[in-house]
């Protein structure tokens, strides 16, 4: 298998190509255009020269019946692109093909909105009128991460085309030919017009600096961790261009006394190690009330240790391989670096033995500890490690998920529903659920407090990512 970069309407590529491997096997799965700056830049021009014609900017119903197009198409192959998502990310095919479902239903939800992006109108005064309208910002850049490249493509490119703007795609090298076959079936459309989407792939950062840094992106959107997003601001200034970034994450699960600890261990054993723990909402952080504490303990650590490893397409597998050796040997050393300096060690995790020991694995690892302040209740780390924390009562549980530089996501596990709503809305974080972990939807907004990010994606508010308010003032007097 083998994918190209996708410029002005034409496969290209220039000579360059690099191979991409399963993780979980060291198989050779195909290669893959390995462009830079030069694609870069042709990208940003098809698409400031695609932009500048409205028959697509100022055409909703186009770019409507494009991604319900796109949408079909994608429905045709669901199974097939699960299939190459496991092989080259290496999450369970049941996460895959969820991931997939999901990214299909959000094309849809945003067709829907592409003819629905309203401003509004005022009489400021008899015979005067201040039309604000909702226009498409320009040229969109977006940086794909590898963790859930079918969804987190979806939600930054469908809401960029809906409200009218043009896009450049670049991709993560890790996953660059699952991204390319996810976009074929819109490159394939004769009604897109050439410039309006483009993709390139590297495996180096200068394109990528590029579309930070060029004046003709007017958007940039970006998931991945703080330190690139700070970069990435730092970089933008001299453009003022908008960004729409979401960070790191450092998610809390606070239980209290009269939960079921049984019953939800093995919820929260699945949200902290969904995608290998490489997802910045997984579960990270455990506060348990302290009469529940020893219980949990125990609970948790059971569930975890049942946890099934294993290649993404076998059907017993609940979790697969780290998206590579280099992040796995990263992981695996702060791992180790939290078992040293700990109060308690649960689970040790590390390397499985036999057959998956050659594969990007780790198998999880839980710790308790008492100082919020100590690096592994801090750092994101991106793998399948979990911190075990106790309380005293709901003020406790709520400063200590609060003692983070992030706020992305938490969950809040009570029968109590005043309890529920009192301890989510004191929490500091974009997203908190009530008895259930990483719920996320096309129709909900999805962004963080602090260093978790800027702005929204899913949901209408995405949208506001991609446009810009204009106010057009008219006075046209009164009758007599």
């Amino acid at each position: 298998m083998q994918s190209r970069h996708f410029i002005d309407g034409q496969w290209t590529d220039a000579g360059r190509w690099t191979d991409s491997f399963d993780p979980a096997s060291c198989e050779l799965i195909g290669r893959f255009a390995d462009g830079g700056e030069a694609e870069a830049q042709a990208a940003v021009s098809a698409a400031a020269r695609a932009f500048a014609n409205p028959k697509w900017s100022q055409n909703p119903r186009l770019r409507q019946q494009l991604l319900l197009d796109w949408a079909a198409g994608l429905k045709a192959r669901q199974e097939e692109l699960a299939q190459l998502l496991t092989r080259e990310n290496g999450k369970a095919l049941a996460q895959s093909r969820g991931e997939i479902a999901g990214a299909i239903s959000e094309i849809v939800y945003y067709a829907g909105l592409a003819r629905h992006n309203p401003g509004h109108v005022l009489e400021v005064a008899p015979g005067e009128f201040s039309t604000m309208l909702r226009e498409p910002a320009g040229v969109a850049g977006l940086i794909i991460p590898w963790n859930a490249p079918a969804v987190l493509l979806v939600r930054a490119l469908a809401p960029a085309l809906a409200a009218g703007c043009t896009a450049v795609i670049k991709p993560a090298p890790q996953t660059a030919l699952f991204n390319a076959a996810m976009l074929e079936p819109l490159f394939a459309l004769p009604s897109l017009p050439a410039g309006a989407v483009n993709l390139f792939a590297e495996t180096g950062h200068v394109g990528a600096a590029y579309l930070v840094a060029s004046p003709l992106v007017d958007v940039l959107s970006f998931t991945g961790s703080t330190a690139t997003g700070q970069r990435i601001m730092q970089d933008a200034a001299a453009t003022m261009k908008k960004l729409s970034l979401e960070l790191g994450g450092k998610s809390c699960c606070l239980v209290f006394e009269d939960t079921d600890v049984e019953a939800i261990a093995p919820k929260l054993a699945a949200a902290a190690t969904i995608i290998s723990g490489q997802q910045c909402t997984a579960a990270r952080r455990v506060l348990v009330q302290a009469s529940r504490f020893a219980e949990m303990k125990r609970a948790l650590s059971a569930s975890l240790s049942e946890i099934r490893l294993g290649h993404g397409l076998e059907a017993t597998t609940q979790m697969g391989p780290l998206i590579d050796w280099q992040s796995r040997d990263k992981v695996e050393r702060r791992i180790a670096e939290a078992l040293d300096c700990c109060d308690e060690v649960l689970l040790a995790g590390g390397r499985p033995d036999g057959a998956l020991r050659q594969g990007a694995f780790l198998a999880p690892a839980l710790i308790a500890h008492r100082d919020s302040g100590a690096f592994f209740c801090q750092e994101e780390i991106f793998g399948p490690l979990l911190v075990l924390e106790a309380f005293d009562d709901e003020a406790e549980a709520v400063t200590r998920a609060n003692h983070s530089e992030f706020g992305l996501s938490a969950s809040v596990w009570t029968n109590e529903g005043a309890r529920a709503w009192r301890v989510a809305r004191a929490l500091r974080n974009g997203t908190v659920w009530l008895n259930d972990h990483n719920k996320l939807f096309a129709e909900a907004e999805t962004g963080g407090y602090r260093k978790s990010g800027l702005g929204r994606l899913h949901g209408v508010d995405a949208l506001l990512d991609f446009s810009e308010l204009k106010h057009i003032y008219q006075s046209v007097g009164t009758l007599g």
